[in-house]
């Protein structure tokens, strides 16, 4: 028993030092985050099967929230339980906290905050050989047959034509459970005529879930906690969707001015961890580090309900003949994303005014050479050694 007891508070540890540590170098958005992670824990440390692993990321990316920290928090659950779940998603989300409020005081004290550029510009490339790791790998094991194949190539067109992200990935995941059911009965069907004498039909069902806040009359701490609280309940998609409805929540209201909440997401596209943290900061601007404590417990606490209520049900998603082929499906379309994502990097990263930036390209072929040539290099130190060789190129 207190050999168990031991094990578990290794695991803890372990969680807490590894998200913790993610977090601090974190850049790139959820399809980065995703594909750090994939590196981390599935090729290094094996805390999972891959095919586990496409499950949650299937899952997550049709729940309310940011889908790299909901990953995290699955993660840390099937290392470390239930407690793993809230240690792993509070340890990769300290750090941008931390950081963004550092930024956010600055900001208010000085109205203005460090000039980080530079190293940003090598960050972005590099991102681009860490997600084509992940794609490359995550992609091998959800393509099981020539039809997800079509799937995925479907998500990746309707991406490119602007179709929001979740409906083409719940729109996929629902066509592709209809086919695969009908498939799998057609082809058992001289099986059944051999033996009728049991045919279970197992269906679990998708509960969609959404909140909502109270808005109060002034700007209070309770205000801003309920408004980042509603937030985090119905948000779905990137920082420019968040950008939309914090511009609803407070620039409409006039709690905030939109030039504020520009620099406050500016802030938040540039700080390692999610993009949420973009609350820090508007807390902060609003009702100082109360406000900025309320406002982050607010917009990511959501999060951590939906997966706590989630996780348990993904393994019964793969025991059903029903919904083994919508996973299988959402999968594969959840690795199309992150195709249509990093296509969108690579433009952004490597064109800018029509013409090709070189340091840029250079940063990205050498990324891309360690990530497929040395896999033992940590992610970590690919984001480290970007960041560094971005801001030495553009002295030249």
């Amino acid at each position: 028993m207190e050999e168990q007891n031991e094990s578990k508070k290794g695991n803890i540890r372990e969680v807490a030092g590894v998200f913790f540590k993610m977090g601090l170098v974190a850049f790139g958005g959820p399809a980065a985050h995703i594909a750090m992670m994939e590196d981390e824990l599935i090729t290094k440390r094996k805390w999972m099967s891959r095919q586990h692993f496409l499950d949650l990321m299937g899952a997550t990316n049709l729940i309310p929230g940011p889908n790299s920290t909901e990953m995290t928090m699955h993660c840390g659950h099937e290392r470390a339980g239930t407690l793993g779940l809230f240690v792993a998603g509070i340890s990769f989300i300290i750090p941008a906290v931390l950081i963004t409020g550092i930024l956010a005081w600055l900001y208010v004290e000085y109205s203005t905050v460090p000039e980080v550029g530079p190293f940003i510009y090598g960050i972005k490339p590099t991102v681009i050989a860490i997600i084509a790791g992940a794609v490359y790998k995550l992609g091998k094991k959800a393509l099981k047959n020539w039809e997800l194949g079509v799937f995925g190539v479907l998500v990746i067109v309707a991406a490119y034509f602007g179709v929001n992200e979740v409906t083409a990935l719940l729109g996929a995941g629902l066509i592709g459970m209809i086919y695969f059911y009908v498939k799998n009965e057609m082809s058992n069907t001289s099986e059944k005529k051999k033996d009728t004498s049991k045919n279970k039909k197992q269906f679990l069902p998708l509960l969609l879930m959404q909140g909502t806040g109270a808005v109060a009359a002034k700007v209070t701490t309770l205000k801003v906690f309920l408004t980042f609280l509603k937030v985090g309940a119905i948000l779905y998609g990137s920082g420019y969707v968040l950008f939309a409805y914090l511009d609803a929540e407070l620039v409409s209201t006039g709690m905030l001015t939109r030039k504020e909440l520009i620099d406050a997401i500016a802030i938040g596209q540039f700080t390692p961890g999610p993009v949420l943290s973009t609350a820090t900061f508007i807390g902060y601007q609003l009702n100082g580090i109360a406000g900025a404590l309320v406002a982050t417990v607010g917009i990511f606490l959501p999060s951590f309900l939906f997966v706590l209520l989630l996780n348990p049900l993904i393994p019964k998603m793969r025991q059903s003949k029903l919904l083994r082929g919508f996973l299988d499906t959402v999968n594969i379309a959840a690795v199309a994303i992150m195709v249509a994502v990093l296509f969108e990097i690579a433009m952004e990263s490597l064109v800018a005014d029509g013409n090709v930036e070189w340091r840029a390209v250079v940063i990205a072929v050498i990324s891309l050479i360690l990530t497929f040539g040395y896999k033992k290099i940590s992610v970590m130190w690919l984001v480290l050694g970007g960041a560094v060789l971005g801001y030495l190129l553009q002295l030249i």
